[in-house]
């Protein structure tokens, strides 16, 4: 038998009723965002990036050879920051990522990950994985699949 879990209410400790069912799940999606990113950072943060960064490490991995604008690397983000920029500056300080500009419009920076922020990642795959697996592994695929689903009829109503 499975344990119940905790309501949101009991979690933050409210004691009155949320006034609408929308607000109670709206910020049950922020709380368990929350909860989740905290968990995730504690395996980023041993290698000095923060969730963002590893997200845009990823994109940048994902492009191939291909070199992304800001634009392109903001369109992706999961959670999307209005600063690619600042980004970029700080893991192309650390030399995991490399810029330059475009040759047909000089005004368009790209944006490439290096053999050194492809081999921060590699060393980070596996215990994110298992981070992944500890932290909603016990909700089962099922469960994991209908929230999926889910999610994505919230953000796209």
């Amino acid at each position: 038998m499975e344990a119940e879990a905790m309501s949101l209410r009991e979690e933050i400790r409210q004691t009155k009723p949320f006034p609408s069912l929308e607000l109670e799940v709206f910020l049950a999606v922020l709380r368990t965002s929350g909860v989740l990113e905290q968990k995730q950072a504690h395996a980023l943060r041993a290698h000095g990036l923060t969730g963002t960064q590893y997200n845009t490490l990823r994109i940048l991995r994902g492009a191939g050879e291909r070199a992304l604008t800001c634009s392109d690397i903001g369109e992706r983000l999961v959670t999307p920051g209005p600063d690619v920029t600042r980004i970029l500056d700080r893991l192309e300080n650390r030399g995991l990522v490399r810029r330059q500009r475009d040759e047909d419009d000089r005004r368009v920076v790209r944006a490439r990950i290096t053999e050194k922020g492809l081999e921060v990642l590699a060393a980070l795959d596996a215990p994110i994985e298992r981070n992944m697996v500890e932290i909603l592994g016990h909700m089962g695929a099922e469960k994991l699949r209908t929230l999926l689903s889910l999610l994505a009829e919230a953000r796209n109503p």
